[in-house]
Order: C-alpha cells, then structure tokens, then sequence
C-alpha cells in the first residue's frame, strides 16, 4: 500500500515501489484537503495499471506497435511519438511526467485551487491560476534532493508551459548521452519528460576514451534500452570537449522548439551551460 504523510499540510508525500511523490497544493482549506484526498485515490491504482501493460510501454514506439489503453499510458505514448523520428524510443521516456500529470488531473478535478505541483523525481506537473507565480530551481542531481543547483527561473500564469523535467546521466534512469542535466519546459510534463531524455542524449561525444558505457541489459536486465549503451562515467573534459557535446544537444533543443513540442531547455555539462534560444509559437 502506498505510504502517504498526512493530508491537510502544505505537503503530501506519496510512495509505491518505484513512484515517489511530493505534491503541494494550495487554495481554500476544504479545496486543499479534496485535492489530496483526490490525489491519494487516483495514486493507489497507478501502479497496478502500469504493470498491466509494461511489456508494450517497454517496446520502441513505430506506428506499427500497439497502443496502449490505460490512462497514463496513453498520455506516455502520446508523448513520445512525435520524437520516434529521433531515434528508438519508448513510453517509459514519459512515465515519470505520465504519473505527475495524471495526479493533478485528479486533484484539479475534485476543485479549484490556486497553485499546485505534482513533482514525481525531480518530473513536475504544474498548475497555476491568474496572478500566481511559481520559483523552480534547476539541479545537476535531482537524486540528491536539490543540492547542486545551476539556475533558476519563475513560471507565471501567462505562460503557456505546465510541465517540466529533468534527464541526464545522474538521474534514475539510464542515459545514452553525457549530460550532468537537461531540464526541459513544456505544455506537458510527459512531453517534457520525453523531450529531456531526447536532448540528454544529443549531449555526446561518440567514441570518447574518457566515456565509460556498458549494455543496459548488463546493469539492469529488464531494462527497454537492451543492449543499448549506457553512459556510466565521464572525465574530466576540456572546454573545447564540453562545448561540443552541448551543441549537439542544443541543436535538438532548437528542433523540439521550434516544432512546437517543448517550451525552452537548459543543458549543464561539468559546469558549462548552454540554454535554447527564444521562439515564439504564436
């Protein structure tokens, strides 16, 4: 059964297995207390429907693989099938942002609040009424609870982006670039899920003696990356180096912008960051 810290206080912490919650709400008392309780009905049933279809949700994304029929699944698939074009991906790019979304959609459902955030690993799906602001910082280890921080930024009602996330190779999941964090803005937290795992994986020097890579299958059996490899360290690069692999991750960033499918990124490597230029999407 999940656990969950008490309803009714600034935070709601929900954890089942691998899906580990933290949610704020605020508004009305009663508005608050619906919202989580919402929160605390849809999330008991998360799991269960992810594992029904895991083997699907774990092969690459073609038009010719089935679709998947649960709610987060659907919202996985949707988000990860405009980058199919980019090379092999899967749902699971888009699981943590999924489950983050499908959360406050229940909470937003049982009624109205002022500002609330469903951050699912550092994968945040937000919700801002007019006049309400929200300050996030942007970490090179979300593992770490927000230690190391390389920027910051403040999303407002006005803007049009409500979801963000965070990927690269200290993350939880496995990285086929060399990014230390690719944080990325979108309509959507699964779209920006699956947008980050695609950009940190740009962020690369192919070939590079001082890039350690072994066989995902090799450090995690089950993994939807099979024998792909799988950055598990980096050492110390010159500027030349950094700079780079971060412009093959910016060019992609561009490309996902100005197609409309993200908001803005940041990329951070060994120190160097590089951020996606300003477009318009009318």
């Amino acid at each position: 059964m999940p656990q969950t810290a008490a309803s009714g206080l600034p935070r709601l912490h929900l954890q089942d297995g691998p899906i580990d919650l933290v949610i704020m709400a605020e508004g009305g008392t009663d508005a608050v207390e619906q919202a989580y309780r919402a929160a605390q009905a849809r999330f008991v049933t998360v799991l269960d429907e992810l594992c029904a279809e895991l083997p699907l949700l774990r092969q690459g994304v073609t038009p010719e693989t089935a679709r998947p029929t649960g709610m987060i699944a659907c919202r996985m698939r949707a988000a990860v099938e405009p980058l199919a074009v980019y090379g092999f991906i899967t749902p699971m790019a888009a699981v943590a942002g999924a489950v983050a979304e499908e959360i406050l959609a229940a909470m937003l459902e049982a009624g109205p609040l002022d500002r609330a955030a469903v951050n699912n690993g550092g994968d945040i799906a937000l919700h801002l009424s007019p006049g309400r602001s929200l300050a996030i910082g942007m970490v090179t280890k979300p593992e770490l609870g927000g230690i190391d921080l390389f920027g910051r930024f403040t999303l407002t009602h006005e803007d049009t982006a409500r979801g963000l996330a965070t990927s690269g190779r200290h993350g939880r999941s496995f990285s086929l670039g060399i990014a230390d964090a690719v944080t990325v803005l979108a309509r959507t937290a699964a779209m920006a899920d699956a947008a980050a795992t695609v950009i940190a994986n740009a962020v690369d020097l192919p070939h590079h003696p001082l890039v350690q890579r072994l066989p995902a299958n090799r450090i995690q059996p089950d993994s939807d990356l099979g024998d792909s490899l799988v950055t598990r360290d980096v050492g110390v690069l010159s500027l030349a180096e950094k700079t780079e692999a971060l412009a093959g991750g910016v060019a992609m960033a561009d490309r996902l912008c100005a197609e409309g499918l993200i908001e803005r990124a940041a990329l951070h490597l060994q120190g160097e960051t590089c951020v996606t230029r300003e477009t318009n999407h009318g």
